[in-house]
């Protein structure tokens, strides 16, 4: 009975392939009624049956049950006269069976499942090819089955793995906000730490430096509490994103907001993930022009057509040396910028900026299905801050 559970097909809905072999097992041996039956502990289950409108009959010793105890095909020519069959039920009752052949439906590894059986009211004989026909028909009721249980398992190792690494991202969802909680507790001690220390020497040059220091900090703070975007929100408007970010970033970097870190950017519902992802590729881009020596940086965010989005970031610093390739740099940051850009689904170009020294980088993505919002091309020039 453990493999009857294990290919799990009791009591399951009818089903096409099966209904056809029992019709075609009908029609090559000319009997009216044709079963594909499963033998159960208490029962015999039929999962197609032509020429017959019970679903079930008990489990008497003769027909089916015997069946499955043999390794061929089980003949009855005259069942009524057959000592192997003449007390079972559907013999000497009312039903009136007289002759029955059924072949087993073996598995792979040697159980009997059930079988494939045609009926008759009638004593009759068969001869060696309908029985090979039946033989046939049985094998390719054994194929259905055991395909049925191969797609079964393959979907519940594909519902396992799915399980496990739904389980794995939630950990490191979890670890990830554990370790932005701790990073962004730890900038807080070091800022307080700091405050107390300005206090002590309040009035000296060095109280002066310490306070600058605790402000950056502080600023390195706020722009880690940007890159994240709460796990509640599906979607956001990147624009404002943007504005919050670079806003962060030009207090962390201590540029005036208004002439060095601009954003020019359309409304944009995205999706968070995307939005984090854009966030972390801004911060990267913008960090480096100002480290570099640009005096001016333009985040612009369009959508050149229905399909597009474009991300470019543009800085009037000395441009990049001769040669430059993103994928070839062996510094982390560009490295970053390339994953997150794959990431996005989309292509990465630079050059110069247009009309005047500087670079410009941009990044060209696919606009999420089913989003609309946001005018094509245009792009209102905002201050970021």
């Amino acid at each position: 009975m453990r493999t009857v559970r294990r290919y799990d097909i009791l009591d399951t809905p009818p089903d096409g392939a099966f209904d056809h072999v029992t019709r075609l097992a009908a029609r090559l041996l000319d009997a009216p009624v044709a079963i594909v039956s499963i033998v159960d502990s208490d029962r015999i289950w039929f999962k197609s049956h032509f020429g017959l409108d019970v679903e079930q009959i008990p489990r008497d010793p003769g027909l089916c049950a015997s069946v499955i105890m043999q390794e061929g095909p089980y003949l009855v020519d005259n069942a009524q006269l057959d000592p192997r069959t003449a007390a079972n039920p559907l013999v000497a009752g009312e039903f009136g069976l007289r002759f029955y052949l059924g072949v087993p439906l073996r598995t792979r590894d040697g159980h009997g499942l059930g079988t494939l059986c045609v009926l008759d009211f009638q004593p009759r004989a068969v001869d060696r090819e309908q029985i090979a026909h039946l033989e046939d028909l049985a094998r390719i009721v054994m194929d259905h089955l055991e395909l049925r249980l191969t797609a079964r398992q393959s979907i519940a190792a594909l519902e396992v793995a799915a399980e496990q690494k739904e389980a794995a991202l939630r950990q490191a969802e979890l670890m990830t906000k554990e370790i932005d909680h701790r990073v962004l507790n730890s900038l807080n001690l070091i800022v307080s730490l700091l405050s107390v220390q300005s206090a002590q020497l309040r009035g000296t040059p060095a109280a002066t430096e310490i306070a600058k220091a605790a402000g950056k900090i502080m600023a390195v703070a706020q722009v880690h509490k940007h890159m994240r975007v709460d796990e509640s929100v599906v979607t956001a408007d990147c624009a404002e994103y943007l504005q919050r970010l670079c806003h962060g970033l030009g207090e962390m970097l201590q540029t005036d907001l208004t002439a060095n870190i601009r954003v020019e950017a359309v409304p944009l519902s995205l999706p968070s993930d995307q939005i984090v992802r854009i966030g972390l590729i801004v911060n990267e881009l913008v960090t480096n022009a100002l480290k570099h020596g640009a005096a001016n940086v333009l985040v612009t965010l369009t959508r050149p057509d229905a399909a597009a989005c474009s991300l470019a970031v543009t800085d009037d610093g000395s441009g990049l040396p001769a040669g430059f390739a993103p994928e070839r740099m062996a510094g982390l940051g560009m490295k970053v910028v390339t994953t997150l850009v794959r990431n996005l689904q989309g292509t990465l170009t630079h050059g110069p900026a247009p009309g005047a020294a500087g670079t410009r980088f941009e990044v060209r993505f696919p606009m999420p299905p089913g989003r609309a919002d946001g005018p094509l091309r245009e792009c209102p020039e905002r201050a970021a801050g």
